[in-house]
């Protein structure tokens, strides 16, 4: 017998899994980068901020810090190029390796993109304070690298 309170509520099994918890968070946050960053700017952020934290990387280099696709890498690199936002250049010691670097442009766009991130993640976290939104992001690196052990 179904209480009118909670007639659309899914049920506690599911409401109580972590793992669906988190999949609804991601949906939410999701949801919230779509309204503010189209979904070229999600991948342009990405590739933006691995060039910024460790510096010049080949296409290879990128897709496998990120995940992504060597196609999908290339499309990327290629619409960021055309903005001037990466310098990408044969690498003289391996002519058949393009390192890519990020230029002022892409700095300056990595800026503009990070000032959407940042909103959406203070729209999604709203109902939290900034103890438990940093005990929430460390929780949830201490979770993603006990399934991700790096390499002694």
């Amino acid at each position: 017998m179904a209480d009118t309170d909670h007639a659309l509520q899914p049920p506690a099994r599911l409401r109580e899994l972590a793992s669906w918890q988190a999949n609804k968070v991601s949906t939410l946050g999701a949801r919230l980068t779509a309204q503010r960053m189209p979904l070229s700017a999600r991948a342009d952020f990405a590739v933006l901020a691995a060039l910024e934290e460790y510096g010049a990387l080949s296409q290879a280099e990128i897709g496998r810090r990120l995940g992504l696709d060597r196609n999908d890498v290339s499309g990327i690199l290629t619409r960021l190029e055309g903005g001037r936002q990466v310098d990408r250049q044969a690498d003289p010691a391996n002519r058949r390796r393009n390192v890519v670097t990020l230029t002022a442009a892409g700095q300056q766009h990595l800026e503009e993109l990070q000032r959407h991130a940042d909103a959406v993640q203070a729209e999604l976290l709203a109902g939290l304070d900034a103890a438990e939104r940093q005990q929430l992001q460390s929780l949830l690196a201490k979770l993603l690298d006990s399934h991700n052990p790096q390499p002694a």
